[in-house]
Parts: C-alpha cells; sequence; structure tokens
C-alpha cells in the first residue's frame, strides 16, 4: 500500500470522527436544551439566569453583561446554586462545552434550558470586557 493511500485513510477517518463529534454534540443539544437566536437570548435573559460555562480567565476577559461565571470543569460543584424554577440560558465560545453543561444539568433535574447560538464568539450584545492598560 502506498504513503498517498495510508495519508487518504487517515485523513478520512479524522473527518468520520469530526463528524460524528459533531453529531454526539447536536444530538446532546437536542436533547437536553433548546438552541436560541441572539435575539431571543437578549429578549429573555432578564427573567432568566445567565451562566457562562467558560474557564474564569476566559470569563473576565470578557462575558455577556449580566452573566455570571459557572465553569464547566466547577459546574458538578456550583450547580445547586442554580435555582430550578427559572429558566437557564447557557453559553460558552460557541457551542460543544455548553451542550455538555445543558447534559449534566438535564441529568440533575433542570428542564428549562436554552443555549445561544454561536455563543460568546457571535455575540453582538452588551458585553463586559476588561480593560486592557
Amino acid at each position: 500500500m502506498s504513503i498517498w493511500w495510508k495519508i487518504n485513510i487517515v485523513l478520512i477517518s479524522v473527518i468520520a470522527l469530526y463528524a460524528l463529534y459533531e453529531l454526539v454534540v447536536r444530538i446532546m443539544m437536542r436533547r437536553s436544551a433548546k438552541t436560541i437566536s441572539q435575539e431571543e437570548f437578549q429578549a429573555g435573559m432578564r427573567k432568566a439566569q445567565v451562566i457562562d460555562v467558560r474557564e474564569r480567565d476566559e470569563f473576565n476577559a470578557k462575558h455577556i453583561l449580566g452573566a455570571r461565571s459557572f465553569p464547566y470543569s466547577m459546574l458538578k460543584e456550583t450547580f445547586s446554586s442554580l435555582r430550578k424554577d427559572q429558566p437557564i440560558y447557557i453559553y460558552d465560545q460557541n457551542k460543544a462545552v455548553s451542550a455538555r453543561a445543558a447534559n449534566m444539568l438535564r441529568k440533575k433535574g433542570y428542564t428549562d434550558l436554552f443555549i445561544l447560538k454561536g455563543g460568546m464568539q457571535e455575540w453582538t450584545g452588551k458585553i463586559k470586557q476588561k480593560k486592557i492598560d
């Protein structure tokens, strides 16, 4: 077997694994939360708990105004401070961590979960950003 066939097999395998990963994330999101647009997110965020599941340094650098930091790595220890009687709006940089966070919260009994489509990466609303000296 030539080197080109081996390279093609590796590339096809990587693409297949990435496609499988994306499929798993989408299924997890559909089962656990509803994905909403920026407009829907902004319209409902005053009546919801807005949580940022990125790591604390990313949150401190820039986050949606009014959001609370709940890093995914700490969520298992801190989720109990979230109320089950109010909607929870979740965001991260794009969507993968939000899907995992929503899935974990769903398993803990939270039902009113929403994920920001596009995450912080595509957010155009008000933000709080650390000033660079």
